[in-house]
Protein backbone atom coordinates (compact mmCIF):
# COMPACT_ATOMS: atom_id res chain seq x y z
CA UNK A 1 0.00 0.00 0.00
CA UNK A 2 1.20 3.50 -0.83
CA UNK A 3 0.51 6.65 1.19
CA UNK A 4 1.40 10.17 0.06
CA UNK A 5 1.76 13.12 2.46
CA UNK A 6 3.48 16.45 2.74
CA UNK A 7 5.20 15.34 5.95
CA UNK A 8 5.52 11.97 7.65
CA UNK A 9 6.52 11.90 11.34
CA UNK A 10 7.72 8.76 13.12
CA UNK A 11 6.87 9.14 16.79
CA UNK A 12 3.93 10.34 18.87
CA UNK A 13 5.70 11.85 21.87
CA UNK A 14 5.96 15.53 22.75
CA UNK A 15 8.43 16.28 19.95
CA UNK A 16 6.54 14.59 17.14
CA UNK A 17 3.11 15.88 18.10
CA UNK A 18 4.41 19.43 18.66
CA UNK A 19 5.77 19.45 15.12
CA UNK A 20 2.57 17.91 13.73
CA UNK A 21 0.35 20.56 15.32
CA UNK A 22 2.46 23.40 13.94
CA UNK A 23 2.54 21.91 10.44
CA UNK A 24 -1.09 20.82 10.22
CA UNK A 25 -2.71 24.20 9.42
CA UNK A 26 -0.63 24.31 6.25
CA UNK A 27 0.18 20.70 5.29
CA UNK A 28 -1.16 17.15 5.27
CA UNK A 29 0.68 15.18 7.97
CA UNK A 30 0.97 11.47 8.78
CA UNK A 31 2.07 10.51 12.30
CA UNK A 32 3.25 6.95 12.95
CA UNK A 33 3.19 5.16 16.29
CA UNK A 34 4.77 1.76 17.00
CA UNK A 35 1.89 0.97 19.34
CA UNK A 36 -0.85 3.10 20.85
CA UNK A 37 -0.34 6.87 20.66
CA UNK A 38 0.71 7.12 24.30
CA UNK A 39 3.24 4.29 24.12
CA UNK A 40 6.37 6.47 24.08
CA UNK A 41 8.46 7.96 26.85
CA UNK A 42 6.72 11.34 27.17
CA UNK A 43 3.80 10.09 29.25
CA UNK A 44 6.20 8.52 31.78
CA UNK A 45 7.99 11.81 32.52
CA UNK A 46 7.19 12.59 36.13
CA UNK A 47 9.12 15.65 37.28
CA UNK A 48 8.22 18.40 34.85
CA UNK A 49 9.63 20.88 32.34
CA UNK A 50 12.49 23.27 33.09
CA UNK A 51 11.98 26.87 32.05
CA UNK A 52 12.67 30.37 33.40
CA UNK A 53 9.23 31.46 34.59
CA UNK A 54 9.63 33.81 37.54
CA UNK A 55 11.43 37.05 38.30
CA UNK A 56 14.16 35.80 40.64
CA UNK A 57 15.40 33.33 38.00
CA UNK A 58 17.19 34.23 34.76
CA UNK A 59 17.94 32.86 31.31
CA UNK A 60 21.66 33.05 32.05
CA UNK A 61 21.25 31.07 35.27
CA UNK A 62 19.44 28.27 33.43
CA UNK A 63 22.14 28.31 30.75
CA UNK A 64 24.93 28.22 33.35
CA UNK A 65 23.32 25.33 35.24
CA UNK A 66 22.94 23.35 32.02
CA UNK A 67 26.56 23.98 31.02
CA UNK A 68 27.80 22.80 34.42
CA UNK A 69 25.70 19.64 34.30
CA UNK A 70 26.94 18.97 30.75
CA UNK A 71 30.52 18.66 32.05
CA UNK A 72 32.09 21.00 29.49
CA UNK A 73 30.58 19.37 26.42
CA UNK A 74 27.41 21.37 25.81
CA UNK A 75 27.04 23.44 22.68
CA UNK A 76 26.43 26.85 24.25
CA UNK A 77 24.61 28.08 21.15
CA UNK A 78 22.18 25.18 21.41
CA UNK A 79 21.72 25.69 25.15
CA UNK A 80 20.88 29.35 24.67
CA UNK A 81 18.58 28.58 21.72
CA UNK A 82 16.51 26.11 23.76
CA UNK A 83 16.51 27.95 27.08
CA UNK A 84 15.50 31.30 25.55
CA UNK A 85 12.42 29.64 24.05
CA UNK A 86 11.39 27.95 27.29
CA UNK A 87 8.67 30.30 28.47
CA UNK A 88 7.12 30.47 25.01
CA UNK A 89 7.00 26.66 24.88
CA UNK A 90 5.33 26.42 28.30
CA UNK A 91 2.78 29.09 27.46
CA UNK A 92 2.01 27.22 24.25
CA UNK A 93 1.15 24.11 26.30
CA UNK A 94 -0.99 26.17 28.67
CA UNK A 95 -2.85 27.63 25.69
CA UNK A 96 -3.49 24.09 24.44
CA UNK A 97 -4.99 23.17 27.80
CA UNK A 98 -2.27 21.50 29.88
CA UNK A 99 -3.19 22.00 33.54
CA UNK A 100 0.00 22.60 35.47
CA UNK A 101 -0.10 22.82 39.27
CA UNK A 102 -0.87 26.24 40.65
CA UNK A 103 1.08 27.91 43.47
CA UNK A 104 -0.54 28.76 46.80
CA UNK A 105 0.27 32.38 46.02
CA UNK A 106 1.50 34.13 42.92
CA UNK A 107 5.22 34.82 42.37
CA UNK A 108 6.55 38.38 42.45
CA UNK A 109 5.82 38.88 38.75
CA UNK A 110 2.31 37.48 39.03
CA UNK A 111 3.12 34.02 37.62
CA UNK A 112 0.94 31.71 39.69
CA UNK A 113 2.22 28.20 38.83
CA UNK A 114 3.98 26.02 41.38
CA UNK A 115 7.65 25.50 40.55
CA UNK A 116 9.89 22.84 42.03
CA UNK A 117 13.63 22.27 41.97
CA UNK A 118 15.62 19.29 40.73
CA UNK A 119 19.23 18.15 40.58
CA UNK A 120 21.63 20.60 38.95
CA UNK A 121 19.20 23.55 39.02
CA UNK A 122 20.06 26.58 41.14
CA UNK A 123 16.45 27.83 41.15
CA UNK A 124 12.95 26.48 41.36
CA UNK A 125 12.10 26.41 37.65
CA UNK A 126 10.37 23.06 37.09
CA UNK A 127 6.73 23.53 36.13
CA UNK A 128 4.74 20.36 36.63
CA UNK A 129 1.39 18.63 36.84
CA UNK A 130 1.71 16.85 40.19
CA UNK A 131 4.18 14.00 39.60
CA UNK A 132 2.76 13.02 36.21
CA UNK A 133 3.69 15.95 33.96
CA UNK A 134 4.40 13.83 30.91
CA UNK A 135 1.02 12.17 31.17
CA UNK A 136 -0.74 15.55 31.29
CA UNK A 137 1.26 16.86 28.31
CA UNK A 138 0.71 13.70 26.28
CA UNK A 139 -3.04 13.69 26.98
CA UNK A 140 -3.46 17.28 25.81
CA UNK A 141 -1.32 16.84 22.69
CA UNK A 142 -3.20 13.64 21.81
CA UNK A 143 -6.53 15.43 22.07
CA UNK A 144 -5.37 18.30 19.87
CA UNK A 145 -3.83 16.03 17.22
CA UNK A 146 -6.80 13.66 17.03
CA UNK A 147 -9.12 16.62 16.50
CA UNK A 148 -7.13 18.10 13.61
CA UNK A 149 -8.44 17.24 10.12
CA UNK A 150 -5.00 17.54 8.49
CA UNK A 151 -3.32 14.95 10.74
CA UNK A 152 -3.71 11.21 10.19
CA UNK A 153 -2.58 8.91 13.00
CA UNK A 154 -1.32 5.43 12.17
CA UNK A 155 -1.07 3.34 15.33
CA UNK A 156 0.76 0.00 15.28
CA UNK A 157 2.94 1.09 12.36
CA UNK A 158 6.68 0.48 12.79
CA UNK A 159 9.15 2.43 10.64
CA UNK A 160 11.59 0.11 8.85
CA UNK A 161 13.93 2.46 7.01
CA UNK A 162 14.22 5.95 5.56
CA UNK A 163 13.41 6.05 1.86
CA UNK A 164 16.39 7.55 0.00
CA UNK A 165 17.34 7.97 -3.65
CA UNK A 166 18.27 4.32 -4.06
CA UNK A 167 14.65 3.37 -3.35
CA UNK A 168 13.16 5.51 -6.14
CA UNK A 169 11.73 4.31 -9.45
CA UNK A 170 13.56 7.16 -11.19
CA UNK A 171 16.70 8.90 -9.93
CA UNK A 172 16.66 11.94 -12.19
CA UNK A 173 15.82 15.36 -10.83
CA UNK A 174 16.26 14.54 -7.16
CA UNK A 175 19.15 15.50 -4.92
CA UNK A 176 20.34 13.10 -2.25
CA UNK A 177 17.47 13.33 0.22
CA UNK A 178 14.81 11.56 2.26
CA UNK A 179 11.54 10.73 0.52
CA UNK A 180 9.56 9.20 3.38
CA UNK A 181 9.58 5.86 5.19
CA UNK A 182 9.04 2.17 4.64
CA UNK A 183 6.65 1.11 7.41
CA UNK A 184 5.54 -2.27 8.78
CA UNK A 185 1.79 -2.35 9.39
CA UNK A 186 1.45 -4.61 12.43
CA UNK A 187 -2.26 -5.14 11.73
CA UNK A 188 -1.69 -6.64 8.28
CA UNK A 189 1.93 -7.77 8.51
CA UNK A 190 2.76 -5.94 5.28
CA UNK A 191 5.35 -3.24 4.61
CA UNK A 192 3.84 -0.03 3.20
CA UNK A 193 5.41 3.08 1.66
CA UNK A 194 4.81 6.51 3.12
CA UNK A 195 6.07 9.00 0.51
CA UNK A 196 6.55 12.55 1.77
CA UNK A 197 8.15 15.85 0.86
CA UNK A 198 9.71 16.00 4.33
CA UNK A 199 10.37 13.32 6.95
CA UNK A 200 10.74 13.79 10.70
CA UNK A 201 12.22 11.21 13.07
CA UNK A 202 10.87 11.67 16.61
CA UNK A 203 11.39 8.09 17.73
CA UNK A 204 12.83 8.59 21.21
CA UNK A 205 15.95 7.12 22.76
CA UNK A 206 17.70 3.79 22.98
CA UNK A 207 17.73 2.89 26.67
CA UNK A 208 16.21 -0.52 25.99
CA UNK A 209 19.64 -1.57 24.77
CA UNK A 210 20.31 -2.12 28.49
CA UNK A 211 19.00 -4.88 30.73
CA UNK A 212 17.53 -2.46 33.27
CA UNK A 213 15.79 0.65 32.01
CA UNK A 214 13.14 3.14 33.07
CA UNK A 215 11.94 3.42 29.47
CA UNK A 216 8.95 1.78 27.81
CA UNK A 217 9.59 -1.19 25.54
CA UNK A 218 9.48 1.00 22.41
CA UNK A 219 12.74 2.83 23.25
CA UNK A 220 14.91 0.75 20.93
CA UNK A 221 16.86 3.44 19.09
CA UNK A 222 14.90 3.06 15.86
CA UNK A 223 15.37 6.60 14.54
CA UNK A 224 19.09 6.67 15.35
CA UNK A 225 19.66 3.35 13.57
CA UNK A 226 17.56 4.33 10.54
CA UNK A 227 19.33 7.69 10.17
CA UNK A 228 22.73 5.97 10.43
CA UNK A 229 21.79 3.49 7.72
CA UNK A 230 20.57 6.40 5.57
CA UNK A 231 23.96 8.10 5.85
CA UNK A 232 23.65 10.53 8.75
CA UNK A 233 26.25 11.24 11.39
CA UNK A 234 25.65 10.35 15.02
CA UNK A 235 27.33 12.12 17.93
CA UNK A 236 28.16 11.39 21.59
CA UNK A 237 26.44 8.02 21.76
CA UNK A 238 28.58 6.99 24.75
CA UNK A 239 26.64 9.33 27.04
CA UNK A 240 23.80 7.19 28.36
CA UNK A 241 22.14 8.64 31.41
CA UNK A 242 21.24 6.29 34.23
CA UNK A 243 18.45 7.67 36.37
CA UNK A 244 19.59 7.28 39.97
CA UNK A 245 16.27 6.25 41.46
CA UNK A 246 14.25 3.59 39.69
CA UNK A 247 11.97 1.63 42.03
CA UNK A 248 13.55 -1.71 42.96
CA UNK A 249 10.76 -4.26 43.18
CA UNK A 250 10.11 -7.57 41.36
CA UNK A 251 6.76 -6.24 40.11
CA UNK A 252 8.04 -2.83 39.01
CA UNK A 253 10.62 -3.07 36.23
CA UNK A 254 10.50 0.47 34.87
CA UNK A 255 8.90 2.73 37.50
CA UNK A 256 10.81 5.94 38.27
CA UNK A 257 10.89 7.80 41.55
CA UNK A 258 11.06 11.36 40.26
CA UNK A 259 14.04 13.57 40.98
CA UNK A 260 11.56 16.14 42.25
CA UNK A 261 11.22 14.04 45.40
CA UNK A 262 14.88 14.73 46.18
CA UNK A 263 14.20 18.35 45.26
CA UNK A 264 11.59 18.39 48.02
CA UNK A 265 13.95 16.97 50.62
CA UNK A 266 14.19 13.18 50.17
CA UNK A 267 17.60 11.71 51.06
CA UNK A 268 19.42 8.54 50.04
CA UNK A 269 20.41 5.98 52.65
CA UNK A 270 22.66 2.95 52.46
CA UNK A 271 22.72 -0.49 54.06
CA UNK A 272 23.41 0.90 57.53
CA UNK A 273 20.65 3.48 57.27
CA UNK A 274 23.11 6.36 57.07
CA UNK A 275 22.82 9.12 54.49
CA UNK A 276 25.73 8.79 52.05
CA UNK A 277 25.47 11.45 49.32
CA UNK A 278 27.23 14.29 51.23
CA UNK A 279 30.50 12.31 51.21
CA UNK A 280 30.38 12.09 47.39
CA UNK A 281 29.39 15.66 46.50
CA UNK A 282 28.70 18.88 48.38
CA UNK A 283 25.37 19.18 46.54
CA UNK A 284 24.38 15.81 48.03
CA UNK A 285 21.10 14.48 46.60
CA UNK A 286 20.81 17.50 44.31
CA UNK A 287 24.04 16.77 42.46
CA UNK A 288 23.68 16.01 38.72
CA UNK A 289 22.38 12.58 37.84
CA UNK A 290 25.70 11.08 36.75
CA UNK A 291 27.24 11.80 40.15
CA UNK A 292 24.25 10.45 42.09
CA UNK A 293 24.05 7.31 39.94
CA UNK A 294 27.76 6.55 40.38
CA UNK A 295 27.50 7.17 44.12
CA UNK A 296 24.63 4.70 44.40
CA UNK A 297 26.51 2.18 42.26
CA UNK A 298 29.56 2.60 44.49
CA UNK A 299 27.53 2.12 47.70
CA UNK A 300 25.86 -1.00 46.33
CA UNK A 301 29.20 -2.54 45.33
CA UNK A 302 30.93 -1.47 48.55
CA UNK A 303 28.31 -2.94 50.87
CA UNK A 304 27.07 -5.81 48.68
CA UNK A 305 23.40 -4.78 48.60
CA UNK A 306 21.06 -4.98 45.62
CA UNK A 307 19.67 -1.48 46.15
CA UNK A 308 19.77 1.64 48.30
CA UNK A 309 16.84 3.47 49.88
CA UNK A 310 15.19 6.86 49.32
CA UNK A 311 13.76 8.42 52.46
CA UNK A 312 11.10 11.14 52.55
CA UNK A 313 9.47 9.95 55.79
CA UNK A 314 10.64 13.07 57.67
CA UNK A 315 8.25 15.23 55.60
CA UNK A 316 4.60 15.71 56.52
CA UNK A 317 2.48 12.86 55.13
CA UNK A 318 -0.12 15.19 53.59
CA UNK A 319 2.68 17.10 51.85
CA UNK A 320 4.13 13.90 50.40
CA UNK A 321 0.80 12.57 49.19
CA UNK A 322 -0.28 15.88 47.62
CA UNK A 323 3.03 16.40 45.81
CA UNK A 324 3.57 12.80 44.69
CA UNK A 325 0.10 11.23 44.43
CA UNK A 326 0.91 8.82 41.60
CA UNK A 327 4.09 7.55 43.23
CA UNK A 328 2.23 7.22 46.52
CA UNK A 329 -0.58 5.18 44.99
CA UNK A 330 1.70 2.97 42.92
CA UNK A 331 4.07 2.20 45.78
CA UNK A 332 1.12 1.57 48.08
CA UNK A 333 -0.15 -1.03 45.61
CA UNK A 334 3.16 -2.85 46.12
CA UNK A 335 2.98 -2.65 49.90
CA UNK A 336 5.23 0.40 50.31
CA UNK A 337 3.88 3.45 52.17
CA UNK A 338 6.29 6.22 51.15
CA UNK A 339 5.12 8.44 54.03
CA UNK A 340 6.49 5.91 56.57
CA UNK A 341 8.62 3.41 54.63
CA UNK A 342 11.95 3.78 52.89
CA UNK A 343 11.73 3.34 49.11
CA UNK A 344 14.12 0.76 47.58
CA UNK A 345 15.80 2.24 44.48
CA UNK A 346 18.52 1.43 41.92
CA UNK A 347 19.94 3.27 38.90
CA UNK A 348 18.47 2.32 35.50
CA UNK A 349 19.22 3.34 31.92
CA UNK A 350 17.08 6.38 31.34
CA UNK A 351 18.10 8.82 28.62
CA UNK A 352 20.21 8.90 25.45
CA UNK A 353 22.16 12.17 25.45
CA UNK A 354 23.74 11.60 22.04
CA UNK A 355 21.98 10.83 18.79
CA UNK A 356 21.48 11.95 15.21
CA UNK A 357 23.60 15.02 14.49
CA UNK A 358 21.34 18.02 13.76
CA UNK A 359 21.54 21.81 13.56
CA UNK A 360 19.34 24.41 15.23
CA UNK A 361 16.66 23.86 12.58
CA UNK A 362 16.56 20.14 13.42
CA UNK A 363 18.08 19.24 10.03
CA UNK A 364 20.17 16.09 9.64
CA UNK A 365 22.86 15.43 7.02
CA UNK A 366 20.23 14.11 4.60
CA UNK A 367 18.14 16.75 2.86
CA UNK A 368 14.51 16.86 4.03
CA UNK A 369 15.22 14.49 6.93
CA UNK A 370 14.74 16.04 10.37
CA UNK A 371 15.33 14.59 13.83
CA UNK A 372 13.80 15.90 17.05
CA UNK A 373 13.54 14.87 20.68
CA UNK A 374 15.63 12.18 22.32
CA UNK A 375 16.78 10.57 19.07
CA UNK A 376 18.57 13.80 18.10
CA UNK A 377 21.82 15.39 19.25
CA UNK A 378 21.54 19.16 19.52
CA UNK A 379 24.40 19.72 21.95
CA UNK A 380 22.00 20.85 24.69
CA UNK A 381 22.84 18.02 27.08
CA UNK A 382 26.57 17.67 26.57
CA UNK A 383 27.98 14.82 28.66
CA UNK A 384 25.00 14.70 31.03
CA UNK A 385 21.39 15.82 30.70
CA UNK A 386 20.15 18.10 33.44
CA UNK A 387 16.80 17.13 34.92
CA UNK A 388 13.66 18.27 33.07
CA UNK A 389 15.50 19.77 30.10
CA UNK A 390 14.33 16.90 27.89
CA UNK A 391 10.66 17.81 27.42
CA UNK A 392 11.72 21.42 26.91
CA UNK A 393 14.03 20.32 24.08
CA UNK A 394 11.22 18.26 22.53
CA UNK A 395 8.92 21.28 22.39
CA UNK A 396 11.50 23.77 21.14
CA UNK A 397 13.10 21.54 18.50
CA UNK A 398 9.74 20.19 17.35
CA UNK A 399 8.73 23.76 16.59
CA UNK A 400 12.11 24.44 14.95
CA UNK A 401 11.69 21.53 12.53
CA UNK A 402 8.17 22.62 11.61
CA UNK A 403 9.28 26.23 11.14
CA UNK A 404 12.04 25.20 8.71
CA UNK A 405 9.71 22.98 6.69
CA UNK A 406 7.10 25.73 6.45
CA UNK A 407 9.66 28.39 5.55
CA UNK A 408 10.89 26.27 2.65
CA UNK A 409 7.55 24.81 1.59
CA UNK A 410 7.51 26.60 -1.76
CA UNK A 411 10.81 24.95 -2.75
CA UNK A 412 9.87 21.39 -1.74
CA UNK A 413 9.48 18.89 -4.56
CA UNK A 414 6.43 16.70 -4.96
CA UNK A 415 6.70 13.29 -3.28
CA UNK A 416 8.84 10.95 -5.39
CA UNK A 417 7.68 7.67 -6.93
CA UNK A 418 9.01 5.00 -4.59
CA UNK A 419 9.64 1.34 -5.35
CA UNK A 420 7.38 -0.94 -3.32
CA UNK A 421 8.89 -3.13 -0.60
CA UNK A 422 10.30 -6.35 -2.09
CA UNK A 423 9.51 -9.58 -0.21
CA UNK A 424 9.99 -11.91 -3.18
CA UNK A 425 13.19 -13.49 -1.80
CA UNK A 426 12.20 -14.03 1.84
CA UNK A 427 10.13 -16.55 3.81
CA UNK A 428 8.40 -16.72 7.18
CA UNK A 429 10.80 -17.57 9.98
CA UNK A 430 10.58 -20.88 11.78
CA UNK A 431 13.19 -19.82 14.36
CA UNK A 432 11.73 -16.82 16.23
CA UNK A 433 13.57 -18.05 19.32
CA UNK A 434 16.77 -16.70 17.74
CA UNK A 435 15.40 -13.16 18.01
CA UNK A 436 14.48 -13.46 21.70
CA UNK A 437 17.80 -15.11 22.61
CA UNK A 438 19.83 -12.45 20.81
CA UNK A 439 17.75 -9.70 22.41
CA UNK A 440 18.50 -11.03 25.91
CA UNK A 441 22.19 -11.55 25.20
CA UNK A 442 22.61 -8.05 23.80
CA UNK A 443 20.94 -6.28 26.72
CA UNK A 444 22.83 -8.35 29.30
CA UNK A 445 26.34 -7.70 27.99
CA UNK A 446 25.57 -4.01 27.39
CA UNK A 447 24.57 -3.74 31.06
CA UNK A 448 27.61 -5.66 32.27
CA UNK A 449 30.26 -4.10 30.02
CA UNK A 450 28.95 -0.70 28.86
CA UNK A 451 27.00 0.45 31.92
CA UNK A 452 27.66 3.05 34.62
CA UNK A 453 31.38 2.15 34.79
CA UNK A 454 33.30 1.05 31.65
CA UNK A 455 36.86 -0.19 31.07
CA UNK A 456 38.85 -0.82 27.91
CA UNK A 457 38.66 -4.56 28.53
CA UNK A 458 34.89 -4.50 29.04
CA UNK A 459 34.36 -2.41 25.92
CA UNK A 460 36.51 -4.75 23.84
CA UNK A 461 34.46 -7.71 25.05
CA UNK A 462 31.25 -5.88 24.19
CA UNK A 463 32.53 -5.00 20.71
CA UNK A 464 33.36 -8.62 19.90
CA UNK A 465 29.88 -9.71 20.95
CA UNK A 466 28.20 -6.86 19.07
CA UNK A 467 30.04 -7.81 15.86
CA UNK A 468 28.99 -11.45 16.13
CA UNK A 469 25.37 -10.57 16.85
CA UNK A 470 25.24 -7.96 14.09
CA UNK A 471 26.37 -10.49 11.49
CA UNK A 472 23.88 -13.08 12.71
CA UNK A 473 21.00 -10.61 12.81
CA UNK A 474 21.77 -9.22 9.36
CA UNK A 475 21.77 -12.72 7.88
CA UNK A 476 18.44 -13.40 9.59
CA UNK A 477 17.03 -10.06 8.37
CA UNK A 478 17.99 -10.86 4.79
CA UNK A 479 16.23 -14.23 4.72
CA UNK A 480 12.96 -13.79 6.59
CA UNK A 481 9.95 -11.49 6.55
CA UNK A 482 10.29 -8.61 8.95
CA UNK A 483 8.51 -8.55 12.28
CA UNK A 484 8.39 -5.85 14.94
CA UNK A 485 10.73 -7.84 17.20
CA UNK A 486 13.24 -8.39 14.40
CA UNK A 487 13.22 -4.70 13.42
CA UNK A 488 13.79 -3.62 17.03
CA UNK A 489 16.60 -6.15 17.47
CA UNK A 490 18.24 -4.98 14.23
CA UNK A 491 18.08 -1.39 15.46
CA UNK A 492 19.29 -2.24 18.96
CA UNK A 493 22.41 -4.03 17.71
CA UNK A 494 23.18 -1.04 15.46
CA UNK A 495 22.80 1.35 18.38
CA UNK A 496 24.84 -0.91 20.67
CA UNK A 497 27.67 -0.82 18.12
CA UNK A 498 27.50 2.99 17.95
CA UNK A 499 27.58 3.26 21.76
CA UNK A 500 30.54 0.90 22.12
CA UNK A 501 32.54 2.52 19.33
CA UNK A 502 31.90 5.99 20.75
CA UNK A 503 32.91 4.85 24.24
CA UNK A 504 36.12 3.36 22.90
CA UNK A 505 36.98 6.70 21.30
CA UNK A 506 36.68 8.65 24.56
CA UNK A 507 39.94 8.37 26.49
CA UNK A 508 38.79 10.25 29.59
CA UNK A 509 36.07 10.26 32.23
CA UNK A 510 33.49 12.97 31.58
CA UNK A 511 29.87 13.24 32.65
CA UNK A 512 28.02 10.01 32.06
CA UNK A 513 31.07 8.23 30.65
CA UNK A 514 33.24 6.96 33.49
CA UNK A 515 36.22 4.64 33.13
CA UNK A 516 38.86 3.89 35.76
CA UNK A 517 41.33 3.41 32.89
CA UNK A 518 41.13 7.17 32.20
CA UNK A 519 39.75 8.69 35.43
CA UNK A 520 40.60 12.32 34.64
CA UNK A 521 39.27 14.85 32.14
CA UNK A 522 41.27 15.15 28.94
CA UNK A 523 42.75 18.53 28.04
CA UNK A 524 40.13 20.36 26.01
CA UNK A 525 36.72 18.94 25.16
CA UNK A 526 35.75 17.00 22.07
CA UNK A 527 32.72 15.24 20.65
CA UNK A 528 32.74 11.69 19.36
CA UNK A 529 31.10 11.88 15.96
CA UNK A 530 30.75 8.75 13.84
CA UNK A 531 30.37 9.07 10.06
CA UNK A 532 28.87 6.31 7.89
CA UNK A 533 31.67 4.97 5.69
CA UNK A 534 29.48 5.06 2.60
CA UNK A 535 28.74 8.77 2.76
CA UNK A 536 30.56 12.04 2.32
CA UNK A 537 29.01 14.41 4.82
CA UNK A 538 27.78 17.68 3.37
CA UNK A 539 28.44 20.96 5.11
CA UNK A 540 24.77 21.76 5.66
CA UNK A 541 25.02 20.78 9.33
CA UNK A 542 27.86 22.38 11.26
Amino acid sequence: MKHIYDVVIAGTGAAGLTAALKLAPHMKVAVLSKGPMSGGSTRWAQGGIAAVLEATDSIQSHIDDTLVAGAGLCNEEAVRFVVERGREAIEGLIDLGVEFDRANQAHEDGYDYHLTREGGHSHRRIIHAADATGKAVQKTLNEQVLAHPNIDIYEYHVAVDVITNRHLEKQGGYTDQAHGLYVLNLKTGGVETFSARSTILATGGASRVYLYSSNPDASTGDGIAMAWRAGCRVTNMEFNQFHPTCLYHPDAKTFLITEAMRGEGAVLRGKDGERFMPKYDERAELAPRDIVARAIDSEMKRTGVDNVWLDITHKDADFVISHFPNIYRYCQSLGIDITSDLIPVVPAAHYTCGGIHIDMKSRTDLSQLYAIGECAHTGLHGANRMASNSLLECLVMGNAAADDILENAADLQAPAIVRPWDESQVTDSDEEVVVSHNWKELRRFMWDYVGIVRTDKRLARAKRRVDLLAAEIQEYYGNFRVTADLLELRNLVTVADLIVRSAQMRKESRGLHYTPDYPELAEGSYETTLIPFSRTVSDRVA
